[in-house]
């Protein structure tokens, strides 16, 4: 199975925080799964991290993303183009970034937000 981490997923991942099911725990750590993270949640986690509203700082996030082994997922253009057509009254930009990702690279978001489920998106928590 494909999976996408939504950001809080990747950054509890990183941190292995209890805050993460153990549902989502065990899909990711199944090593039968591709477990992808998308750029704009790179981009998320170093802004946050830079502006000190993370537990961890921005060296310690690239070392800790560097080390996961986890697969990066662009943007491309048609992840954009999908984002923006979405039928949903959701307006944040990442998980509209997200949502798109998942559905055109045939993946399960692995997120707690409730949000995703509202455009029928695949979900493990």
């Amino acid at each position: 199975m494909r999976l996408l981490l939504d950001t809080h997923s990747l950054l509890w991942w990183l941190l292995d925080s209890p805050s993460l099911s153990s549902t989502a725990r065990t899909a990711i750590a199944d090593e039968r799964n591709e477990v992808l993270t998308s750029a704009a949640s790179f981009y998320e986690l170093h802004f946050k991290a830079r502006r000190n509203r993370l537990p961890i700082g921005s060296r310690q996030l690239a070392t800790g993303l560097t080390a996961s082994g986890l697969t990066a997922l662009s943007i491309s253009l048609d992840h954009a183009v999908r984002a923006a057509q979405l039928d949903w009254s959701h307006r944040d930009p990442w998980d509209r970034i997200l949502a798109a990702q998942a559905q055109l690279e045939q993946a399960v978001i692995v997120s707690r937000d409730v949000v995703f489920d509202q455009i029928e998106l695949p979900r493990v928590w």
